[in-house]
């Protein structure tokens, strides 16, 4: 039997080297230690292509390394035709959002995309500024303590959407339950008939 295919996940931001990359190796740390590694495959990118093939920002890297996550990343930009490869596509802030739900070629891709924040339990959904309340303020203009509170929002929403992966994965990988034999046709026994004498 075929191993089933992994869930994929990509992780969206502006240039794909601060908040999508940070995401990235946040939420693949977590998925390893929830044992599923080889189950989920987590990657990002950019909405624009200012910083393909650059390596993540020195920042991120700094404040990824002293929290203990790995990292190896190069820079690209997000390209419509992914959607039909990816299970879930996690936009960083709100513009992300509306511009991959624009980019995405029906429906059910626009369907696939959401809101990092969206996971995080303590993120309040029914302001009046909802979904811009759910930001991850991009880090890149700020200082080290900018990049330690966009960690800080990563993680918190990072178990909630790792809980959700999980039930995607049961709920895809368990077989549905077979179709009930249909009532075997009743034998009706038949009594033979004498042949009649010949008049």
């Amino acid at each position: 039997m075929r191993a089933p295919s992994p869930y994929r996940v990509c992780f969206v931001c502006t240039g794909n080297i601060c908040r999508s990359p940070m995401a990235e190796s946040v939420f693949r740390a977590y998925a390893e230690e929830a044992g599923l590694d080889g189950l989920v495959e987590v990657d990002s990118a950019g909405t624009g292509p200012w910083h393909e093939g650059d390596g993540a920002d020195r920042r991120t890297i700094s404040v990824l390394t002293a929290h203990g996550y790995e990292q190896n990343h190069i820079a690209r930009q997000f390209q419509s035709a992914w959607f039909a490869t990816l299970d879930l596509v996690i936009a960083l802030d709100c513009g992300h959002l509306r511009e991959l739900r624009a980019l995405a070629p029906t429906p059910e891709d626009a369907a696939k995309v959401r809101l990092l924040r969206e996971y995080d339990p303590d993120a309040d959904l029914d302001t009046p500024d909802a979904p811009a309340a759910l930001d991850v303020p991009d880090p890149y203009f700020g200082g080290p303590d900018d990049f330690e509170a966009c960690l800080e929002m990563i993680e918190a929403a990072s178990e909630g959407l790792l809980d959700e992966v999980n039930k995607a994965i049961t709920a895809r990988d368990t077989p549905e339950p077979a179709a009930p034999a249909a009532p075997a046709t009743p034998v009706t026994s038949v009594t033979p008939t004498a042949p009649e004498e010949n008049a």
